[in-house]
């Protein structure tokens, strides 16, 4: 792990830095940015303190792991932590997201039926979804996890872009029912990702 300056990362005084001083640092960073995007402002501040906790092991763990083991890589509090891009962030958020869109379904009566593929944007998100073993065989096969964090964040683009351009709820019975039932399979899948790489995700923000 190396500075902005390319070098390795050390802190002013020029010593190591602490795993505890850089969680409780990223921790810091974690309420600054969930402020700044209005995440959790209505939320009790324990609630609050939990999802910024989990925030920050996920930008630190996703920006280690997204890496090929023995790779180096920079040091970047401010990206690690954003709330877009290829961060720990930006997965717990769609995962919050699909979250709550399923709590509005359930609270309207709607529930997930059968899926049937029929827009590009729902093929796509199938497809990624059915490349998760793959993913997971090279993972063990080479030790390394960075397969897993990468499926994670095509996971959390491709669930984006089917959110975007396929309606769910205020689609027709039979087409709500399919949405409903990818939104919660790819739930499912991301929250197991996101698990074999040691990540939690709050129940919202």
């Amino acid at each position: 792990m190396n500075g902005t300056d390319g070098k390795p990362f050390k802190t002013r005084e020029g010593g190591v830095l602490k795993l505890a001083d850089m969680i409780e640092m990223t921790r810091e960073k974690a309420r600054e940015r969930l402020h700044e995007a209005g995440l959790g402002e209505d939320l009790p501040a324990d609630e609050f303190e939990d999802i910024a906790g989990k925030v920050a092991v996920a930008a630190l763990k996703f920006a280690d792991l997204q890496n090929f083991r023995g790779t180096s890589y920079v040091f970047d509090l401010d990206r690690f932590t954003s709330f877009e891009g290829k961060t720990g962030p930006y997965l717990l958020y769609q995962a919050v997201r699909v979250k709550s869109l399923l709590r509005r379904a359930q609270a309207e009566g709607a529930t997930a039926g059968p899926i049937a593929v029929a827009e590009p944007a729902e093929r796509e998100l199938v497809l990624t979804l059915d490349a998760f073993e793959t993913a997971l065989a090279e993972a063990y096969d080479r030790q390394a996890p960075n397969a897993v964090a990468e499926h994670a964040y095509r996971l959390s683009q491709a669930f984006s872009k089917f959110y975007a351009a396929c309606p769910i709820l205020q689609a027709e019975p039979a087409v709500r029912g399919s949405r409903l039932a990818l939104a919660r399979t790819t739930l499912a899948q991301l929250e197991q990702a996101l698990d074999v790489l040691g990540i939690a995700v709050p129940e919202r923000m």
